[in-house]
């Protein structure tokens, strides 16, 4: 084990983390809005998966393109689920809610499966996103890099409209106190709407990564991304940002060190490791990294 080998475990665990960060950054948003853990998040890095394998190998359509009607797809399907599943029970228990994600979680991958049948689809990016660069003895494809300025472009775009837009300010009252956003003359609806949509987009374009990383997708893909990207968005404090951006890599890094690092015998526990990896933070950190101590909305 040498310096390149440990800095090429590095570079992984960034990729891998990016991918988290993006998905995470949803569960963040959508839980600071309305207290509600989205679980059928996660399967819309399934359907942006098939959206880019249908417009890429299908279509044809030029990567760039690709990617702008991956993003509208994910925010309309962000859309459809707040206001066919989510809002009609909004202001009952929490426990509801959880539970209708879940119910809308394994209908999308039911309607997956009856869709596109539940055998593994070969995903092959543009050959030019596929060539292999070396630098400073640590190798990555083109995709890779993309992948990265992607997330780093996409979070930076959306912590400026958190924190510089009208919508931005609305979302981050909104986050503070629903009740009283409500009576300042802010639209809860509109606000809530536009945080499932931002938060779905990111998704989706995290399942245009997920499968150029891995170069293979099936419908049951968003369930295991999605619930490690819950599990970044625990680890840097559910509700926040820059808390889900951190999780994020903090637990792609740990997750490819812990398989990189350690004899090989140990790589089929990585997901004992990333759940064991939690526990302890917790234990330490019971809002998580950057969260705060919650309190109660009026």
């Amino acid at each position: 084990m040498n310096i390149n080998y440990i800095a090429q475990q590095i570079v992984n665990g960034l990729i891998l983390g990016s991918m988290y960060a993006m998905v995470a950054i949803g569960f963040s948003m959508i839980y600071g809005i309305i207290r509600l853990i989205n679980f059928a998040h996660g399967d819309v890095v399934m359907i942006g998966a098939f959206c880019t394998l249908g417009l890429l190998q299908v279509v044809g359509a030029p990567f760039p393109l690709v990617a702008l009607v991956v993003l509208a797809a994910g925010a309309a399907v962000g859309i459809l689920i707040e206001k066919g599943a989510f809002r009609p029970m909004r202001g009952a228990p929490q426990v509801t809610g959880f539970i209708a994600s879940l119910a809308v979680s394994i209908m999308l991958q039911n309607f997956g499966v009856i869709i596109f049948t539940a055998q593994p689809r070969n995903f092959a990016f543009p050959a030019y996103l596929q060539r292999v660069i070396q630098l400073a003895g640590v190798s990555f494809r083109v995709v890779d890099l993309v992948i990265m300025l992607s997330a780093l472009v996409f979070m930076c775009a959306l912590m400026l409209l958190v924190h510089k837009t009208r919508l931005g300010i609305a979302m981050r009252a909104t986050a503070e106190n629903i009740d009283v956003a409500r009576l300042m003359g802010i639209n809860i609806n509109r606000i809530i709407m536009a945080t499932f949509a931002l938060g779905s987009a990111l998704a989706a374009i995290a399942g245009l990564m997920w499968g150029g990383k891995f170069g293979q997708i099936d419908p049951l893909l968003g369930f295991v991304p999605g619930l490690k990207s819950f599990v970044a968005a625990v680890i840097g404090g559910v509700g926040s940002i820059p808390g889900a951006i951190l999780g994020g890599f903090v637990l792609g890094l740990a997750e490819v060190l812990f398989v990189g690092l350690l004899p090989p015998i140990y790589s089929t526990f990585r997901d004992a490791f990333v759940f064991s990896t939690l526990i302890i933070i917790l234990l330490l950190l019971p809002n998580g990294i950057l969260g705060k101590k919650p309190q109660e909305r009026s």
